[in-house]
């Protein structure tokens, strides 16, 4: 510090204003060799401790009306090292114990002495004396702190940047006992480029590497508990990498510290395995060179010893005149051979050229720093040397570093990125990387291939504009959820082609780790979804064939029946042209006619409905009412000679299914009863209410409620053995020609596409019990039973109502408007679709439109399409016997009266939708 400086900073300031104190305190100050300085108010003593000062000398009345607030700043904001000191000079009498404005001077000035006035010189100079003392201190301090940074400093640059591993390492009692653990607590970046474990600090070694943990606790345990430093080589197996460590105790011992130097040695070691059997030849060939390397080793230096670089000295002709062992290590060449052999001729040819320009670099007193170049091994491969080369007269030291493991890992790794860009040119999948701004910045040729788009105009257009507007939300959820989760997401959109079609696509995108951009793989499913198609085809044709096989049961029975019904309708229609019918035979024909047309309403329904081909349509329908109902078809199928009891022990029994395929399982299971009775027993049918669903071949139960329908036989029963196969498709016991072994196949597959089972109960010579389980469910408000008022019987309830009828059979055409007509209702005929909307658009008035389905050109169903769609208040009626559109496509919205029909029927139909 220059004498100007010092004399500044230990000065005394004094701020006095009022009579002679300030001129008697730099006299006796100046008389004891201490500099004062004389500050006219309280801001310049503020500005002159803010330039340095020893200390200050204050009198009571100016700090009593002085404002503080920027003395107490600047006291407040002084480094660590600094207490500034006050002398504060008083009246007498007015000492801290008897003046307590003195207590506010303590609070805001901290390090203070109180001097009552008149005061004795001595007594001035030695407060003044003991507070210089304490500010030379401080000043003291100050340099030590100043001094300490710089070392950190220093220190914190050296570990930052020396190429060795480093790390400080903290002992711990844990679970296995004490000093059980250790923390890393500091680890500089070479650290995980030695070792191969990124971010260490805060982790303990026994979560680090668990199955190796015990084996470095007790090395650097015995450091710590001995004192003693270690040097050593192991394999961090967790990495796969082997280190040559050097290890240290900090002190004190109490900090339970061990300081750790490493590097990985990992290639020598893989050379020295290589090379152990050569070397051992060697050692035997040249037993008094190695005692001569060995006289030699132990004159150097420990770092020049253990050093694995290539440590050397080299001349100005071209020779290596001292050189460490690293050499051989690297090279192979003994020490005397590179000694006696210019080093341009251990070059790599391509070599020699700048390494000469480097070499004359140095002798021209240039250091060189990072350059490279291939120095020949004795094996005849090469190593990657990294040289730093200083001149020092006319010698000049090297040290090489062996970088060939770096060199064929960035040679493996551009390996690696071409086989990644061909991986990604010949991708079938789409690949691209995209952000969550909605652009893409990379997409693979398959996007090209698949779609059509250049890669121009799917990096310039947002990704969005490519999907399905359909599929926008879907898409962006599912890429929503990705970010949040962080973890990969799968989802399937639809993306537009060049040419204007629709691909669907399956994506699988996984966020990146900066959390900017995702990688999304899509893969083209068009293929796919035909297949699905195929497949979905094929199972619809196996559901037709099963029913078909039903309905083959039923063809015999069927019609055996309608030969029956015809019997009758035409004995009756015999007895009715009879002159003098009495009226009561008369009626009791006629209704003997019509209930016959209803059964044989009823069966042709049934049957159209075995044989009809559409997708399952689940609906909640009554099952005892439709078991009792198909009951008189059962009797039809399994013929006179077998006896079919029903018994139904639960009522409102409620099920979610296809009924069709329900009446077609109970046809196949009754089916199948006759059969294995041979056409002659007895056939139990039974409905019931159960809780729960039992354990059936091995699968857990189910809650319920189920309901039961049970079909029993008493033929001769299924061998056990063949239970597990009763069910698989085509399989049978029949003979040739009598089966195709889809009957229980499709039980089986309605009761598990509906949620339920089938169970089967049958020992050879007692029958067999086969039960369906379908899970009960509420009642629909669309199954309330709704009660017609029937009193009203068939009347004039047209009232003048205008109806249009198009069918184009003229014999129901003339049978339905007379119908009609004797209702009471007005009505106009066309003979089909086109004259129906000819009169519609020339007359208006009409109340109802009641049509056939099935007609040439346009049916009934797209003519009322297109009449909603003209005049979307006028009611249309639809009448069919059957037809497949209706079938597979269900009734469009409208009212269907299903042939053929009761006069009551019609006018029932009618008046509620004129109602409305």
């Amino acid at each position: 510090m220059s004498d100007t400086l010092q004399s500044r900073s230990e000065r005394a300031l004094i701020l006095a204003p009022h009579g002679r104190d300030a001129t008697v305190a730099v006299q006796i100050l100046a008389a004891a060799g201490i500099a004062a300085e004389i500050c006219p108010d309280l801001p310049a003593l503020v500005l002159a401790i803010g330039h340095g000062a020893g200390f200050a000398i204050v009198t009571d009345e100016t700090l009593r009306t002085a404002d503080l607030k920027e003395l107490s700043r600047w006291l407040a904001q002084q480094p660590p090292w600094s207490d500034f000191a006050f002398v504060v000079l008083t009246l007498r009498g007015g000492g801290i114990e008897r003046n307590p404005a003195a207590r506010r001077y303590l609070d805001v000035l901290g390090n203070v002495s109180f001097l009552e006035r008149p005061f004795h010189p001595t007594t001035l100079v030695s407060l003044a004396g003991t507070a210089l003392r304490a500010r030379r201190r401080q000043y003291e301090a100050r340099a030590r702190l100043e001094a300490l940074r710089e070392s950190e400093a220093r220190y914190r640059s050296l570990f930052e940047n020396i190429d060795e591993g480093f790390c400080i390492i903290e002992f711990l009692n844990g679970p296995h006992g004490p000093l059980s653990d250790y923390i890393h607590i500091e680890a500089n970046p070479a650290y995980s480029i030695h070792a191969g474990i990124p971010n260490v600090v805060g982790q303990k070694v026994r979560e680090m590497v668990p199955d190796e943990a015990e084996a470095w606790v007790a090395l650097y345990r015995r450091v710590l508990e001995t004192g003693e430093p270690t040097r050593f080589e192991r394999e961090l197996v967790a990495t796969r990498r082997y280190l040559e460590l050097a290890a240290f105790r900090v002190e004190p011992a109490s900090r339970r510290q061990v300081a750790v130097v490493f590097r990985d040695v990992t290639a020598r070691k893989q050379a020295e395995l290589a090379l152990r059997e050569s070397e051992a030849r060697l050692r035997a060939l040249n037993a008094d060179l190695e005692r001569q390397v060995d006289e030699r080793t132990r004159q150097r230096s420990r770092t020049w010893q253990v050093s694995p670089d290539l440590l050397g000295v080299a001349n100005a002709t071209g020779y290596v005149t001292s050189l460490n062992p690293a050499w051989e290590q690297t090279l192979g060449w003994t020490q005397e051979q590179i000694a006696r052999t210019p080093f341009v001729d251990l070059l790599h040819p391509d070599d020699i050229g700048p390494t000469l320009a480097a070499f004359d670099k140095l002798r021209q007193g240039e250091p060189v720093l990072r350059f490279e170049n291939r120095y020949r091994a004795k094996d005849g491969s090469y190593r990657w040397i990294s040289w730093v080369a200083v001149p020092e007269g006319e010698e000049f030291y090297c040290s090489g570093r062996n970088v060939t493991v770096e060199k064929e890992q960035a040679a493996e790794l551009a390996e690696r990125r071409a086989e990644l860009d061909r991986l990604w040119t010949l991708s079938e999948d789409m690949l691209a990387r995209a952000d969550y701004q909605g652009m893409m910045s990379a997409v693979s040729p398959a996007w090209t291939r698949v779609l059509g788009w250049t890669e121009a105009e799917l990096l310039t257009r947002p990704y969005a504009t490519f999907m399905h507007p359909d599929d926008m939300n879907r898409t962006l959820a599912a890429l929503a959820h990705m970010s949040e989760t962080g973890q990969p997401t799968r989802f399937e959109n639809r993306i537009a082609t060049q040419n204007g079609d629709w691909k669907p696509i399956e994506w699988t995108v996984a966020p990146e780790a900066e959390g900017v951009n995702f990688i999304a793989v899509g893969r083209d499913l068009s293929i796919v979804k035909a297949r699905e198609m195929e497949l979905a085809v094929a199972q619809d044709a196996l559901r037709q064939s099963q029913k078909l096989e039903a309905v083959g049961q039923l063809t015999g029975g069927v019609a055996h029946d309608f030969n029956n019904l015809l019997t009758i309708i035409k004995s009756s229609t015999d007895l009715l042209r009879r002159p003098n019918l009495a009226d009561e035979r008369r009626r009791r024909y006629v209704d003997a006619i019509s209930d016959t047309v209803d059964r044989a309403s009823k069966l042709t329904g049934q049957l159209l409905a075995f044989a009809r081909r559409q997708a399952l349509k689940p609906e909640v329908f009554d099952v005892p009412k439709h078991v009792e109902a198909i009951t008189d078809m059962l009797r039809t199928v399994v013929g006179a000679r077998i006896q079919i009891i029903t018994e139904v022990d639960a009522h409102d029994c409620f099920a979610q299914a296809d009924v069709s395929q329900f009446e077609t399982a109970l046809i196949n299971m009754a089916v199948n009863g006759r059969d294995a009775m041979n056409g002659e027993g007895k056939l139990n049918v039974t409905v019931r209410s159960m809780p729960m669903l039992p354990a059936l071949r091995g699968h857990a139960g189910s809650p319920g409620p189920f309901v039961a329908v049970s079909v029993s036989d008493t033929g001769a029963g299924i061998p056990a053995d063949r239970h597990s196969q009763i069910f698989e498709p085509f399989f049978t016991t029949k003979d040739i020609g009598k089966g195709t072994g889809l009957g229980l196949s499709q039980v089986y597959g309605f009761v598990k596409q509906s949620g339920g089972d089938v169970a089967v109960v049958s020992e050879t010579g007692h029958g067999a019990t086969f039960t369906i389980y379908l899970p009960q469910v509420e009642a629909t408000p669309e199954e309330q039973v709704v009660q017609w008022d029937e009193a009203a019987g068939v009347s004039a309830e047209g009232r003048g109502r205008r109806v249009l009828v198009v069918e184009d059979n003229v014999e129901v055409g003339r049978f339905s408007t007379q119908l009609l007509q004797d209702l009471g209702y007005e009505t106009t005929w066309a003979a089909n679709a086109r004259e129906a909307l000819e009169l519609l658009g020339e007359v208006d008035g009409f109340d109802v439109v009641f049509s056939d389905v099935v007609m040439p050109g346009m049916g009934g169903v797209e003519l009322g399409e297109e009449i909603r769609r003209r005049r979307p208040g006028l009611p249309v009626i639809l009448t069919s016997g059957y037809s497949h559109v209706l079938a597979e496509e269900g009734r469009h919205g409208f009212e269907l009266l299903h042939k053929p029909y009761a006069a009551e029927e019609l006018s029932r139909v009618l008046r509620r939708v004129t109602r409305r």
